[in-house]
C-alpha cells in the first residue's frame, strides 16, 4: 500500500499499517525469547544475538535502501517487503513453536484507545509545536489532550480485570527504572540517527546512497556490541554494562555538536556516530536483561514490555525535530539557510547528550542498587 501510494495521506495510512504489525511483532518476538530461554545467561545471550541481528537489520536496512533509492525508487524499499515478509512468514509457520493451551481474556479495549490517544497527542503535539507556534490551538489541544488522557489510562488500569499491563509490574524497581533507561536510549538514538540523515543530506550534500553508506559506522559497531553483551554483562553485571553502554552513548551524541559544515573525510561522523550506535546497543541489552530478571513463569510474557520504551522513544524524535526546527528559525535572519540548519542540528544533539547522562544516572544510582551480580560463567 505504501508502495503504490497516489498520495501523502495514503502513504501515511500505509506507514501507520506498519507501526501497528511492528507492534504486534517486536514485542511477541521479545515474549518468545523471555519464554524459551532459561533466566541468567541463557536469556542473556538470546537477547545480544538479537541486539547484533537488529543492528545488522540497520546497516542492510541503510545501504540497502540508498541502493535502491539511488537505482531504482524510493517505492521499492517497501515494496520490496511485499516479498521478505512473505519468505519471512512462511518461516516463521514452519520453525517457530506451536503454540500451548490458550486462556481466553477480556480485551482491554479503553486502556487501549486511551494509552494510543495519549501518545498519538503527545508526539504530535510536540512534532508540530514548533511549527505551528507553541501557542496554538492544535498544538496546547493535542498537549492538553494528552495530560488528559494519559493519566485516564491509568486510571482504567487500575480497575480493569484484564489490563493491557499490569500495574504491580510496572510498579516493580526493575522494571519502572529499566523503562527509564529503554526511554532514553531508543528516544535519544532514534532521534539523532535522524538528524544525521538531515545533516548529511541537508549540509554536507549527500545522495541517498551515499546517507546509507554514512550510516555505516553506527550499524558496524552496533552489530559488534550486540556480539560482545552477553560476555560484558557476564564479567561486569547489568548494571556496569548498562553503564557503560549509556557512556558511550552520551559521548558519542554529545560530540555531534562539533560536527562540520564541510567535511571531505567525515571522521568526527564516524567516530561519534560509531560510538552511539556501540553504546545503544549495551544499554538495549542491558535494560532488557534486567527488565525480564525476576519475572515469574506466568509473567514471561511482560518481556514483550521491553519494546514500549522503542515506540514511545518516537517523543524522543519529535522533540530533537522541533528543537532543530525551533534554532533554525531562530538563525535564519542572521546566516545561510545550511548553516542555520547545522545550528539546529548542533543544539538537538547537545541536548540528547544531555538527555543520555539523565539515563547515566539513572544506571548508576536507583538501578544500581538493586542490580543482580554478574552472571557466572557456564561450565565447559
Amino acid at each position: 500500500m505504501g508502495g503504490l501510494a497516489p498520495n501523502p495521506a495514503v502513504l501515511i495510512t500505509a506507514r501507520a499499517g506498519q507501526g501497528i504489525a511492528a507492534a504486534m511483532i517486536g514485542p511477541t518476538a521479545i515474549a518468545l525469547m523471555t519464554a524459551s530461554f532459561h533466566e541468567g545467561p541463557q536469556r542473556t545471550k538470546a537477547l545480544a544475538v538479537h541486539g547484533a541481528l537488529l543492528s545488522l537489520g540497520f546497516v542492510i536496512g541503510t545501504i540497502g535502501g540508498g541502493l535502491i533509492t539511488s537505482g531504482l525508487s524510493w517505492r521499492w524499499t517497501m515494496l520490496i517487503m511485499v516479498f521478505l515478509g512473505a519468505l519471512i512468514a512462511l518461516g516463521a509457520v514452519a520453525l517457530l513453536p506451536k503454540d500451548g493451551a490458550r486462556i481466553a481474556t477480556r480485551l482491554d479495549v479503553p486502556g487501549a484507545i486511551l494509552a494510543s490517544g495519549g501518545l498519538f497527542a503527545l508526539v504530535y503535539g510536540i512534532s508540530t509545536g514548533a511549527d505551528a507556534d507553541w501557542t496554538s490551538g492544535s498544538t496546547l489541544g493535542s498537549l492538553i489532550a494528552a495530560v488528559a488522557l494519559i493519566p485516564a489510562f491509568v486510571l482504567v488500569e487500575s480497575r480493569h480485570p484484564a489490563p493491557l499491563a499490569s500495574l504491580e509490574l510496572l510498579n516493580r524497581s526493575t522494571v519502572k527504572w529499566s523503562f527509564v533507561v529503554g526511554f532514553v536510549t531508543f528516544g535519544m538514538c532514534g532521534g539523532t540517527t535522524v538528524l544525521l540523515s538531515l545533516y548529511m543530506q541537508d549540509v554536507l550534500g549527500y545522495s541517498a546512497l551515499a546517507t546509507g553508506f554514512g550510516f555505516l559506522a553506527e550499524g558496524a559497531t552496533a552489530l559488534v556490541a550486540g556480539t560482545v553483551a552477553s560476555k560484558l554483562i557476564g564479567s561486569l553485571g547489568t548494571c556496569q554494562t548498562m553503564v557503560l553502554g549509556l557512556l558511550a552513548q552520551t559521548v558519542g551524541t554529545g560530540f555531534m555538536v562539533f560536527l562540520p559544515a564541510d567535511s571531505n573525510i567525515p571522521l568526527l561522523l564516524i567516530l561519534t556516530s560509531g560510538a552511539m550506535g556501540f553504546g545503544h546497543v549495551l544499554a538495549v541489552v542491558a535494560f532488557i536483561t534486567t527488565l525480564t530478571s525476576g519475572l515469574r513463569t506466568d509473567e514471561q510474557g511482560g518481556g514483550a514490555l521491553s519494546q514500549m520504551p522503542q515506540f514511545v522513544g518516537a517523543i524522543g524524535v519529535a522533540g530533537l525535530a522541533a528543537i532543530v526546527t525551533a534554532r533554525s528559525a531562530a538563525l535564519a535572519s542572521t546566516t545561510t539557510a545550511k548553516l542555520a540548519t547545522l545550528g539546529g542540528l548542533h543544539a538537538a544533539t547537545l541536548t540528547a547528550g544531555f538527555v543520555c547522562i539523565g539515563g547515566l544516572i539513572v544506571a548508576l544510582t536507583p538501578l544500581r542498587r538493586m542490580a543482580p551480580a554478574p552472571e557466572p560463567a557456564p561450565a565447559a
